[in-house]
């Protein structure tokens, strides 16, 4: 499907300001309820992690277990000008690792980061009615559901037309066990902005549209949301990636809560780059520079060391980091 199918919304860059993160870590830290869940999101982050770790192929693992192209490797190797094995040796075990840890982190970020703003995690069981659930929240008149992806590009087609038929074939399965006629369903990615997304995910809304025509109450022509009323039930589907997913997870701090409790967990507090470091990555400088951030600048959480890191993370999440 072309991206530039009629309806497709234009995706507006997402800036986010290093003062913005600041003052939100200020009001985190400031808040007991805040710093109580961060600090609760952080152990159990940090049980997963050393678990996962220790799951992960080890260095005198066979060779088998890396799964390597033997094509990568060649190429891998005249990038680098290698001449010796063990000199590709020591790059195989890193790049599996990384592979591991991104099948799992999302699974990882649901199972805390879920429950902690008071949703349920959903055993997403294959040919079920759930299959395409991870997360559900059942409120007063309301049911949230959600299915959630680690980045903006996991679609293609075929699978946009198949979260459209699960919405289409199983939404009053899931009203009628939960007893609510309304229905609010995400699609929710972990990282990323809509300017980068491959737009598949807009078009599980176009399906919707076309499957339902009769039932649709908003097109989603250039928006990121539809809603359809059928057998007494009113369904709306929304794709909301990156902040816009934390933000209907947990509010407006909920990124900042769920990321310090990351760094937390896996960067201990110590000596940061001095300043003016040179980066490979052309503009990873500009990204974590502290410049900005005033000497007097101080919450508990996290230590000058580790802001940094949430600088590094936040460029996830928009297009453009501004001081």
């Amino acid at each position: 499907m072309a991206r530039g199918h009629k309806g497709l919304p234009k995706a507006t860059p997402r800036n986010i300001s290093k003062k913005t993160l600041l003052t939100q870590l200020e009001n985190v830290d400031s808040s007991e309820e805040c710093r109580n869940r961060v600090l609760s999101m952080e152990n159990q982050f940090r049980r997963k992690i050393d678990f996962h770790i220790t799951s992960l192929p080890a260095g005198d693992a066979t060779f088998q277990k890396f799964s390597t192209s033997p094509y990568v490797l060649l190429i891998h190797a005249r990038q680098k000008n290698y001449t010796k094995i063990s000199e590709i040796e020591s790059d195989i075990l890193p790049a599996k690792q990384f592979s591991s840890m991104e099948t799992s982190a999302g699974r990882m970020v649901e199972e805390v980061a879920l429950p902690a703003y008071g949703w349920e995690c959903v055993a997403s069981e294959m040919h079920t009615s759930n299959s395409a659930l991870d997360g559900r929240k059942t409120e007063v008149s309301l049911l949230r559901l959600a299915t959630l992806k680690s980045g903006p590009r996991c679609l293609n087609d075929e699978m946009s037309e198949n979260f459209a038929d699960a919405i289409i074939n199983n939404y009053r399965s899931w009203a009628n066990a939960a007893g609510r006629t309304k229905i609010d369903f995400t699609y929710g990615v972990l990282y990323g902005t809509p300017k980068i997304s491959n737009k598949k995910d807009w078009h599980i809304l176009r399906n919707i549209q076309e499957k339902k025509i009769r039932a649709i109450t908003i097109d989603p022509s250039n928006r990121w949301n539809c809603a359809f009323k059928a057998n007494g039930i009113t369904v709306n589907v929304s794709v909301r990636i990156g902040l816009d997913w934390w933000e209907h997870l947990g509010g407006q701090t909920c990124f900042v809560e769920v990321f310090t409790s990351l760094i937390r967990a896996c960067i201990n507090p110590g000596r940061s780059d001095n300043h003016g470091h040179s980066y490979i990555i052309s503009d990873l400088g500009q990204i974590v520079s502290t410049e900005s951030v005033a000497t007097d600048y101080n919450v508990s959480l996290l230590q000058r060391s580790q802001i940094p890191w949430l600088f590094l993370m936040a460029r996830h999440f928009c297009d453009e980091l501004t001081e």
